[in-house]
């Protein structure tokens, strides 16, 4: 499993360019599920994301997962008695992985929808690998997106590249001096800093942040 991450985050790097970045429609990312091409997949709940939930006590709260693949995290939130998670995905495949692994979790919290169409209030929206794997023209709008569904006082927390990794497929990467002005638009930025605690072959190349809905 290592080297498959490593050569997720160690191939070369293309030009900046981002004209010819390929659609990336529900066809792409079930055609990626269906060839295996899911570099992104580390198999198992991300060690940052589990010592953030390991620190939740409101097991009430409603949290979603988009983009969420076939979402360890939800599996493991599941396992430590969160159940009002809600986990959604532009492509069924990982949402039937994901019922496969809990089958007690509802059909309607597993939502196969467009992130952008998607309505509904959440008091936590848990971010992992999703916002990189969108064209870059769209990160305006994900973070508008994102302050619609969350609840006043709600928190956006997970994971994102500290890399340049590709500008013309995903994952697409960037810094934390590109990403506080973006999330600062319509979010109040607590923290955002390199994980201390990511997973060996990601060791440097990721930024934890916690970020609040602004009322403003």
């Amino acid at each position: 499993m290592g080297e498959v991450h490593k050569s997720f985050l160690n191939m070369p790097m293309p030009s900046d360019r981002t004209e010819n970045i390929e659609i990336m429609d529900e066809s792409y990312w079930s055609n990626r599920y269906q060839k295996g091409s899911t570099g992104w997949d580390i198999g198992h709940v991300s060690t940052p994301l589990k010592t953030y939930i390991d620190q939740l006590s409101d097991k009430g709260h409603k949290i979603l997962i988009p983009g969420a693949g076939n979402s360890y995290e939800a599996e493991y939130l599941w396992q430590q008695g969160f159940h009002n998670i809600h986990v959604l995905d532009i492509a069924e495949a990982p949402l039937r992985n994901l019922k496969q692994r809990i089958p007690g979790i509802p059909e309607s919290q597993l939502i196969k929808e467009d992130f952008f169409e998607h309505k509904a209030g959440y008091d936590l929206i848990l971010e992992q690998t999703f916002f990189c794997a969108l064209d870059p023209k769209l990160r305006t709008d994900y973070i508008h997106k994102m302050h619609s569904l969350l609840k006043p006082g709600g928190k956006l927390v997970g994971l994102l590249f500290n890399i340049p990794l590709f500008s013309d497929h995903p994952p697409f990467g960037g810094h934390k001096d590109d990403y506080l002005p973006l999330f600062s638009q319509k979010l109040k930025v607590d923290l955002m800093e390199v994980a201390h605690n990511s997973i060996e072959p990601r060791a440097g190349s990721e930024l934890f942040f916690k970020a609040i809905r602004s009322e403003g």
